[in-house]
């Protein structure tokens, strides 16, 4: 999955899964400080990329994740 793609998908979750505005999403936006995740949010998230897309849970890696763009390039890197 390309970067651009993987993007558009991050954004529509958020949109969706979390009611986020698609205007507050962006690559430097902060999940928990700009976009008012927690961490259960998170988890319930990156489950249903699991369930929907496949998208492996590395838990190392999911620790380090805190903004958009580490979920993208997450994505990118493990989804091939």
């Amino acid at each position: 999955m390309q970067k651009e793609e993987a993007l558009k998908k991050v954004s529509e979750y958020l949109v969706t899964q979390f009611e986020i505005p698609s205007e507050k999403i962006n690559p430097e936006a902060h999940l928990f400080k700009d976009l008012g995740m927690d961490s259960i949010d998170a988890l319930d998230w990156f489950a249903a990329m699991h369930s929907e897309i496949g998208l492996p849970i590395i838990e190392k890696e999911l620790k380090m994740i805190r903004t958009v763009q580490d979920v993208v390039d997450y994505v990118v890197r493990n989804l091939k």
